[in-house]
């Protein structure tokens, strides 16, 4: 936000905050999970949920000490000093935000096209998500007031619409039995529950975008921790209870067929031809707020790596550069990729950075923040151990996955060493230009 704006809210910052979180996850993870873990797939979102919660641990105690509008950069900066580390990272983050506007946009596509009972595979997917992307352009460029505004009123709306699907499809369906749910997921075994974690964690990781409203909440020493839990224990009793009223009105097969608009279909048997049309309209407004909020969290990121002297600052001759160049990856990426390779891709560039922020924390920052270690040490740990089991089921089903996120990786890290090294001064260190 600018200077000149009002102070966000601690309901503001988690409006924004939910706004990022509830916009694909719920909507088009579910179904991809089921893909993974058949009927286990509601222990999916609340293992998910519990991983998630002890990442946020690092999160809130850097948040704490150092809130800034660089959110997770700043993080990255304190740990590991500017660099070509701190750089790649952070830009991992940057990619999974946008990854994420993608997979937002294109659930914004493929929902919208269910009204009309048109098949997702249509090139009106990526058409329609294009759009939004470019209205999201629009309203960002409108100013800060008119984001926040709209985040308050779509949260209401979403969160409201969601909770009459849970209770309804809670109360009318019926809840699948823990044996019946372990024998439709036998073929995938331990390794496939770990795995599908990846997916699950996606759906929670918009907390970190809160991160980056360190410079413009009010009180954010304690706000900005407080926002990032109130957002994950709001989404997290969501997620769990649409699960599970998923579970209760549609078969694992029906589930895995659906799996892009799972939600709709559950909602059918509750609410009749109805049910369609009320999801709908709610997957609408919450993936149209989705991508507004991750727009705005994207490019502020971005903007605060230039500032940094940690990525180029380009298109200087443009207003505002950082959301011009935003806009135009999350719009490459919604051409190229479909939803499954969208999220697993994001999967993957944030379980990376996320170990690396506990590991700074742990490891250059034990003697400066107070904290207990044995967190951050568990969350590394799992975030291991569900990254590799992740990786390597995708290598048997889909490895044009893991290899272009390799290929990202290493393009990131040498486009990043070869831009620190041509903009170093005589000692080897940058020259900072502002003090986040």
């Amino acid at each position: 936000m600018s200077a000149q704006s009002a102070k966000l809210s601690l309901i503001g910052s988690v409006s924004l905050g939910t706004g990022v979180m509830l916009g694909a996850g719920i909507f088009v993870l579910m179904g991809q999970i089921a893909e993974l873990v058949g009927g286990l797939f509601p222990l999916a979102f609340i293992a998910g949920a519990l991983v998630s919660g002890i990442s946020a641990y690092s999160y809130v105690k850097f948040s704490n000490a150092y809130p800034s509008s660089g959110g997770v950069a700043k993080f990255l900066l304190k740990s590991y000093g500017p660099g070509t580390v701190t750089g790649t990272f952070a830009l991992l983050m940057y990619a999974s935000m946008v990854i994420s506007e993608s997979l937002v946009a294109r659930t914004f596509g493929t929902y919208t096209l269910r009204l009309f009972d048109i098949a997702s595979t249509s090139i009106l997917v990526p058409i329609l998500a294009v759009a939004l992307i470019g209205v999201a352009f629009i309203v960002n460029i409108a100013g800060n007031k008119v984001i926040e505004a709209t985040a308050n009123t779509t949260a209401i709306i979403k969160i409201t619409g969601l909770v009459i699907l849970a209770v309804a499809g809670l109360s009318i369906g019926v809840l699948p039995s823990f044996e019946a749910a372990t024998q439709a997921s036998q073929s995938t075994g331990i390794g496939g529950f770990i795995a599908a974690l990846a997916l699950s964690i996606l759906a929670y990781k918009g907390f970190t975008t809160i991160t980056n409203q360190g410079g413009d909440i009010v009180n954010p020493k304690r706000n900005v921790g407080r926002s990032i839990i109130i957002s994950l224990v709001i989404c997290t009793a969501l997620y769990s209870a649409l699960a599970l009223a998923v579970a209760s009105n549609l078969t694992t097969a029906e589930i895995i067929a659906a799996k892009d608009y799972a939600l709709a279909k559950a909602a059918q048997p509750v609410f009749g031809s109805m049910g369609l049309w009320v999801t709908v309209l709610i997957a609408i407004v919450a993936t149209v707020s989705g991508v507004f909020a991750s727009v705005f969290s994207a490019s502020r990121l971005l903007g605060m790596l230039g500032q940094m002297k940690q990525v180029p600052q380009m298109g200087m001759r443009f207003k505002n550069p950082s959301l011009i160049s935003t806009v135009l990856l999350a719009i490459t990426l919604t051409i190229l990729f479909d939803l499954t390779r969208i999220a697993a891709i994001g999967a993957i560039f944030y379980l990376v950075m996320d170990i690396a922020v506990h590991w700074g924390l742990l490891r250059y920052l034990r003697g400066t923040l107070s904290f207990n270690p044995v967190v951050p040490i568990i969350a590394i740990v799992l975030d291991t151990v569900i990254l590799v089991a992740f990786v390597l089921l995708k290598f048997q089903s889909d490895p044009l996955v893991p290899i272009a996120a390799a290929i990202g990786i290493v393009i990131v890290v040498l486009a990043e060493r070869l831009f620190m090294k041509s903009h170093t001064n005589s000692d080897g260190q940058m020259d900072m230009d502002i003090e986040m």
